[in-house]
């Protein structure tokens, strides 16, 4: 790391970007969306601006994600947003490139790691490195990672759900599912169509989910009115949705991120093992802050959950605490497993 250069932590996320600057916390959370002009094959918008888009663009125009389940499915456009995230977070007359710390799901495979890298470094970074989510998620929650003690680690985000067992600095077994929030937006969208004929968008899907959404059935149910358009008529249509239709209907997207857990947990190691009972399960990423979703991991495993504080921003901080003590996090940075 150079004296001059600034530093970025980034937390690369199939649906949201979080830019960290070490002093300056969280300086920008746009979704990793991209609008691109069939015609001209040029970049349109990047971010908030383009995700208004999604779903409303006319033929010539794409407003997609160029990462899916948490990779690189488009490199030069990633390529693209990484530039212009990076731009936007640094001082306006920077005149030196950044070092840059990204965040990377636990399944990575080392050809999709130097995807990222490379991409960073044609972005216009100075040097660039990867850390694995769940380690900067732990680093982010203010876990003690570098102890020889058993953390574990469950984070939801939109693409990847990644668990993992922490000890002394690296990760002791872990498992990534392609399961997470956006896979449940889609299982809520795919219920309402299949009882009430009705077409909703992946935005309205994830404000049902954030709104009403549960892991466990409520006594006292929310309630929604949901707009879309009816299968039938091709109409404009009104119907209510309560909680407990979503429990139902996201059940088997749940089912999967539990499977996930209780398989890291099979093949931890008997003493860390018994500190995961101890400590109980971490769980940060945007949807894990699903309602009665520990009450449903302890059911499931009879081991402990609670949702990490700011769990939105936890790898981010991670990145932002790696940069600035690189001499203590060194070798987990460097770690290649």
């Amino acid at each position: 790391m150079s004296f001059f250069a600034p530093k970025l932590g980034i937390d690369l996320g199939t649906t949201y970007t979080l830019v960290f600057v070490p002093g300056r916390g969280v300086v920008l959370r746009e979704p990793s969306v991209v609008a691109v002009s069939e015609q001209e094959n040029k970049i349109l918008a990047i971010g908030d601006d383009a995700k208004e888009m999604l779903g409303r663009t006319p033929d010539d125009i794409v407003a997609y994600r160029p990462m899916k389940d948490g990779v690189i499915a488009d490199y030069h456009v990633t390529e693209a947003m990484l530039r212009y995230y990076m731009k936007k977070a640094l001082p306006k007359f920077n005149l030196f490139k950044p070092d840059v710390l990204i965040s990377v799901p636990a399944g990575v495979t080392s050809t999709q790691r130097r995807a990222v890298i490379e991409a960073a470094l044609k972005a216009g970074a100075k040097t660039a490195q990867v850390v694995k989510e769940p380690i900067l998620a732990a680093i982010g929650s203010g876990i003690p990672i570098q102890k020889a003690r058993g953390h574990m680690i469950v984070d939801i985000g939109g693409g990847t759900t990644d668990v993992a067992v922490i000890s002394l600095g690296g990760i002791v077994s872990s498992t990534s599912v392609k399961c997470a929030g956006n896979r449940i937006d889609t299982a809520i969208a795919d219920y309402v169509k299949r009882k009430y004929n009705l077409a909703i968008g992946d935005k309205t899907a994830e404000a049902i989910k954030i709104k009403i959404g549960s892991a466990l059935p409520l006594e006292e149910e929310l309630s929604m009115d949901v707009k879309g358009r009816d299968y039938l008529t091709g109409l404009p249509h009104l119907v209510e949705i309560k909680t407990n239709e979503i429990v139902e209907a996201i059940d088997q997207e749940l089912k999967e991120i539990v499977r996930a857990i209780r398989k890291v947990l099979q093949d931890t190691p008997p003493e860390l093992a018994a500190d995961i009972i101890d400590n109980g399960i971490t769980m940060t990423g945007g949807s894990s802050q699903l309602r009665k979703l520990p009450e449903l991991i302890y059911k499931k495993t009879g081991v402990r959950a609670q949702v990490a504080e700011d769990a939105l921003y936890n790898v981010a901080k991670g990145t932002g605490i790696a940069l600035e003590h690189l001499d203590t996090y060194k070798k987990t940075v460097l770690a290649k497993r």
